[in-house]
């Protein structure tokens, strides 16, 4: 029998980390331990926190192996082509976030983008994403949502913005979906309070997947009358929907 030929190319592996700080297995199938004990050149957003992570997941794999490059908003485009010349060299590539999947609200996926015009094979691993796993629990339309990733910070374009999406989850049916920097999740809560409809559902996911998690859907009327809950440096997911 003949034998085809095998893709000298190596693949570029997405690999999922925790959303906190949680046991790594209790959250991650066993897939990702096997790939980190077989891949050394990764591209991260930040390096410290991979290492922490390879370091837990697979505690007898040596760091001084790790070729580790970092792709983050200071990152010149330019240089990420060759962050993925191993994959063509026939070496597999691994590409993680600080949390969560890369590629989701996640400059990663640049990196994807890059490897698929260089007809390098991507292979997406299981894991947890604090969008999905928000979108699944809030109740709301799993059919038709859209993620918007962080509002303006202006006072102005922020509720300009906010009203936006509450319009437009009435007019199409669509829960609308966003985050915001954690130190100020207690103002984003504050002004969607005072900004939406009192008809207007509101999820709040926060610590996804830690023993802190807190998840709960109400109207704005509701959450006005619920005591201050303390979002405060909590990674938080937004999602508003709006039916009548």
């Amino acid at each position: 029998m003949e034998l085809k030929p095998l893709d000298p190319k190596g693949k570029l592996y997405l690999i999922p980390t925790r959303l906190g700080d949680d046991v790594p297995l209790e959250v991650l199938p066993i897939s990702i331990k096997k790939v980190l004990e077989q891949v050394n050149h990764y591209i991260v957003e930040n390096e410290k926190p991979v290492r922490r992570f390879i370091k837990k997941v697979s505690p007898s794999k040596s760091q001084r192996s790790l070729i580790i490059h970092t792709v983050n908003k200071y990152t010149d485009i330019s240089e990420i082509p060759g962050y993925l010349t191993p994959c063509l060299n026939g070496e597999s590539v691994g590409l993680l976030s600080d949390a969560g999947c890369p590629g989701i609200a996640d400059p990663g996926a640049e990196v994807v983008r890059i490897a698929h015009e260089k007809g390098i094979q991507v292979t997406p691993l299981v894991g947890p994403s604090s969008i999905l796993l928000a979108m699944m629990s809030s109740g709301m339309n799993g059919q038709n949502f859209s993620f918007n990733g962080y509002l303006p910070i202006d006072k102005n374009e922020r509720k300009s913005t906010i009203k936006y999406l509450e319009k437009t989850s009435l007019e199409k049916n669509q829960a609308q979906i966003f985050i915001e920097t954690p130190y100020r999740n207690d103002k984003m809560f504050d002004d969607l309070k005072s900004i939406l409809n009192n008809n207007t559902r509101l999820c709040i996911a926060c610590d996804i997947t830690l023993t802190t998690e807190y998840i709960a859907t109400k109207t704005i009327a509701e959450w006005k009358k619920e005591n201050e809950i303390d979002l405060h440096k909590r990674p938080t997911i937004y999602i508003i929907q709006r039916d009548y």
